[in-house]
């Protein structure tokens, strides 16, 4: 029997749970582990405790309530399965029914949309001249580019929006989980606010111009914006869509701060504890901030309420696109997204969205 255990690891790769997952079915008493070892605390699993996991995980990307959870696992070896087989058809009536209440809700919000007047329309048709130093526009463009979107379903995400109002030109993007803003001052414009969404291959193209001192000349004509530095130029035509109004998502004051070194953060990061999800999901840092301003990773055991789990990748994005030696990390509510902002500069920053622990 001993030999026959297996460890928490393969049962994970074997079952499609992640390893937080297994740990916390287990404190859940839903899949107790076959041997726990008394001094590391590891987890050991015998054979048939496979199916279960992987009947477990299919369960669980069913949408199926913990508690329905137990009973299908408590019923599933036995010889009437009339419990099992009424508890999915139960839960496949509540997704039916969720499904076609949120098509109704859909319906009701896409006539809602037919009908409202796009007041954003007005701010893509303007004609605008400027200039702009070509260092800071590249140090803009290198502060948000990472957040823009490349998810194909999303085409207004795709790129990065020049905002630009009085003597500011605020570059923003987003790809729903993150979100980065930079603000450049610029001369020449003095007229109301004007928007354009620059694709992400052409702000790629932008970027690459800006190597010199000098300053760059930014030009937008309806939907065709163009940036000259030197001689050369980069032109192409902006996205037709209306970008997410950004300002309503920007983080409430009053947050906690706390600076952080980038390099030794950064170090913990990547060496420290993380949750593995699913295959395919994201590898999760869990943060909390210490009553005395340092911010610390959470062990996967760790329970403290005010910890608060961000995708890893995208954390070391972020600390990689503020270019400083330090940076400031604002926290809110556990719910609330992450801020992170250079010290000097508070105008440039990002936006990381917390994920939600199962436990």
């Amino acid at each position: 029997m001993e030999n026959d255990l297996r460890s928490i690891g393969e049962t994970a790769r074997d079952s499609g749970l992640g390893v937080s997952a297994l740990r916390f079915y287990d404190r859940a008493g839903v899949l107790v582990p076959a041997r726990v070892d008394s001094e590391s605390g590891y987890r050991w699993y015998g054979p048939e405790q496979l199916e279960e996991a992987r009947l477990l995980a299919c369960l669980r990307r069913a949408g199926m309530p913990l508690a329905d959870i137990r009973l299908v696992l408590a019923s599933w070896s036995g010889a009437d399965t009339d419990l099992v087989r009424k508890l999915l058809r139960a839960h496949l009536r509540h997704l039916e029914q969720g499904l076609s209440d949120a098509r109704s809700e859909f319906a009701a919000l896409r006539a809602l949309l037919d009908h409202r007047e796009n007041a954003m329309t007005s701010l893509r048709i303007a004609s605008v001249r400027l200039s702009v130093a070509a260092p800071v526009l590249a140090a803009v463009l290198d502060t948000v580019r990472f957040a823009a979107s490349t998810d194909p379903e999303l085409p207004m995400l795709g790129g990065v929006l020049f905002d630009i109002e009085g003597e500011s030109l605020h570059a923003v993007a987003t790809d729903r989980y993150r979100m980065a803003v930079a603000r450049a001052g610029v001369a020449g414009h003095d007229g109301g606010r004007v928007q354009a969404i620059v694709p992400t291959p052409l702000a790629d193209a932008m970027r690459a111009l800006l190597g010199g001192e000098g300053p760059a000349r930014l030009s937008l004509d309806g939907d065709r914006v163009t940036l000259e530095a030197g001689d050369r130029q980069a032109a192409g035509r902006c996205l037709d869509h209306d970008f997410p109004d950004y300002r309503r998502l920007l983080p409430r004051a009053g947050g906690r701060r706390t600076v952080v070194e980038v390099a030794a953060f950064r170090h913990a990061l990547e060496t420290g504890p993380v949750r593995s999800g699913e295959a395919g999901a994201p590898d999760l840092s869990v943060l909390r901030v210490e009553d005395g301003g340092a911010v610390t990773l959470c062990a996967d055991v760790d329970e403290d309420p005010n910890r608060v789990a961000v995708n890893r990748e995208f954390l070391l994005a972020a600390l990689a696109a503020g270019a400083r030696d330090r940076l400031i990390l604002e926290f809110g509510a556990p719910t609330a997204p992450i801020a992170i902002r250079r010290p000097e500069d508070e105008g440039a920053f990002s936006l990381l969205m917390p994920v939600r622990l199962e436990n």
